[in-house]
């Protein structure tokens, strides 16, 4: 990639069993998270599909349930 070529990034929603803890959350700086009952959502962008792998399958690693992923349509 170029310094002047611009990145499009997908807003994407993952919602996960179970709360998520503010170190866990500070591994994506991308996302920010919001706590809901039994399930917490991380919100935020991300480059690519590998990006967003990678965020997958460390909350697989972690023992962590994904319950939901949606791409947020952008306005």
């Amino acid at each position: 990639m170029r310094g002047d070529e611009v990145v499009a990034m997908t807003r994407m929603l993952i919602r996960v069993d179970g709360t998520v803890s503010d170190e866990l959350v500070s591994a994506f700086p991308q996302l920010s998270a919001r706590a809901q009952r039994t399930e917490t959502t991380l919100v935020g962008d991300v480059i690519d599909q590998e990006e967003l792998q990678g965020v997958l399958n460390l909350l697989s690693t972690l023992g962590i349930r994904v319950v939901e992923v949606l791409t947020i349509p952008s306005d």
